[in-house]
């Protein structure tokens, strides 16, 4: 029994590897990691916020576009399933020049550069008269119909869907148009600029000579 109370009168050691109880009743920490540690979050903070600060200029593009089309295509093969962008894109300086073509990539930014780039070197010219196209052009592409015609001042574009896409990048004031036979804005789009490369302007009007005057003798 006095053995039983002695051990139980004795306090409990504590271990070594604790430290002394600082004032605010938490464990002791050393000064210097804890000053470290917070001058090193500060300085790590204003370095992201200068990084952050710079903005790449983006590229000034002399032209205007529009996306016709972006679908996503799943190609098949031996190694399994592959899949890409395919972009149909539309540009024009609504002066008279427009491109189009279509690309695939990896990532739509991508197919939509490639599609920038090879739109850029297939531009034609859209001829104008009195603010309206030449005459009246009938083209097929596939199974798309595409027929366009002139328009008197103030009529506008009577256009739809590709067509008019064209005519306004285009920056054909006035014209009429139809599509048969066809939804595929692709088809159509290319028979389109089909059409507009049929397009020839009037031989220029001669002037009517006056026939010369015999005078007598």
């Amino acid at each position: 029994m006095d053995q039983q109370s002695s051990s139980q009168s004795k306090p409990a050691s504590t271990p070594a590897s604790r430290g002394p109880r600082s004032s605010f009743g938490g464990r002791g920490r050393s000064s210097g990691g804890s000053s470290s540690g917070g001058a090193g979050g500060r300085s790590g903070g204003g370095g992201r916020r200068g990084g952050g600060g710079r903005r790449e200029e983006r590229e000034v593009r002399e032209f205007e576009q529009k996306t016709l089309a972006l679908d996503r295509v799943t190609r098949v093969t031996a190694g399994g399933k592959r899949m890409t962008f395919r972009a149909a894109l539309l540009i024009g300086d609504k002066k008279g020049r427009v491109g189009f073509a279509v690309e695939k990539g990896l990532d739509v930014q991508i197919s939509m550069d490639k599609a920038y780039r090879k739109a850029k070197k297939h531009l034609i010219r859209v001829p104008l008269v009195n603010g309206t196209i030449p005459h009246a052009v009938w083209t097929k592409f596939g199974s798309a119909e595409v027929m366009i015609k002139p328009a008197p001042q103030g009529t506008g574009l009577k256009c739809g869907g590709a067509v008019r896409a064209v005519f306004e990048l285009a920056g054909v004031p006035n014209a009429v148009s139809k599509i048969f036979n066809s939804k595929n804005k692709i088809n159509i789009a290319k028979a389109t600029f089909e059409a507009i490369s049929k397009l020839s302007l009037p031989p220029p009007k001669k002037e009517a000579q006056q026939p010369a005057v015999k005078t007598k003798a």
